[in-house]
Formats: C-alpha cells, sequence, structure tokens
C-alpha cells in the first residue's frame, strides 16, 4: 500500500500535466492559436450585437467575438491588463452595435461583483481561408 500511493501521485501530476501546460501560454500564444487558419481583414469601429454569437477573453489581452462566421478581436484601449477568462461581461449600448470606446464591464464569475471595466479599441475581423479548388 505505501508503495502504491508514490505511483497514484505520480500518475495523478502526468495527468495534469498537459492541462497546466495550456494554462501556462502566453496571451499572445493563446491568441495565434484561436485565429489559425484566418487572416485579418480591415479594422472596423463597430460589430453588431445582435449577429454575435459568442465572446472569448484572453486574459490581459483582448475580446474575441465571433460574427457570422468571422472573429473580431478587439484589444481594449485600455483595461486590457485587468481581462480575465473566467469574467462576465456587461456591455450598456444605445442601439444594437458594439463599437469602439464602448465600456465593457468585468465581473466576477464567482461572487458576482464588479471588478472594473475596459475601453474597447477598434475590431479587426479574421475570416477563415479559403482552400485552392483543384
Amino acid at each position: 500500500m505505501p508503495k502504491l500511493i508514490p505511483s497514484l501521485i505520480l500518475g495523478a501530476a502526468i495527468a495534469v500535466a498537459p492541462a497546466s501546460a495550456i494554462a501556462r501560454d502566453t496571451p499572445e500564444v493563446q491568441l495565434a492559436r484561436l485565429l489559425e487558419g484566418r487572416v485579418a481583414g480591415q479594422p472596423t469601429d463597430c460589430i453588431s450585437l445582435t449577429s454575435a454569437r459568442s465572446s472569448h477573453v484572453i486574459p490581459g489581452k483582448a475580446i474575441v467575438y465571433e460574427v457570422g462566421g468571422r472573429l473580431y478581436v478587439n484589444e481594449p484601449r485600455s483595461g486590457a491588463s485587468s481581462l480575465r477568462d473566467d469574467d462576465l461581461l456587461v456591455t450598456r449600448t444605445i442601439g444594437s452595435q458594439l463599437c469602439r470606446l464602448d465600456s465593457v464591464n468585468l465581473v466576477d464569475r464567482t461572487a458576482r461583483f464588479p471588478r472594473g471595466f475596459v475601453t474597447l479599441g477598434q475590431f479587426v475581423p479574421y475570416s477563415k481561408v479559403k482552400a485552392e479548388a483543384r
């Protein structure tokens, strides 16, 4: 039994290692992985919130919105360093668009307590690269 415990601990450590390696990726690496196979388009000042299917936070770096098959990357003008991937994003807009200079409030998911806000920059669209016809 005493020999079994170190083996179990070692096995658990090996099983957790890949997950912790992923968590240690830099924000730049996380963003590059998310944008793999996509090409950047011309930056735009606004996106349609009614068409946005999801959002993804790159901690300390950016918010990525999925709109109609495109990914729009927004690197906030201020407050980006306070972005965490477990934050709830709360937006208050006038109309149906989310635009440059709008603010997004950050709320702690567990405590439901406001943590701060970011001021949005331009939205850079990334589209999938079309495969060449043979």
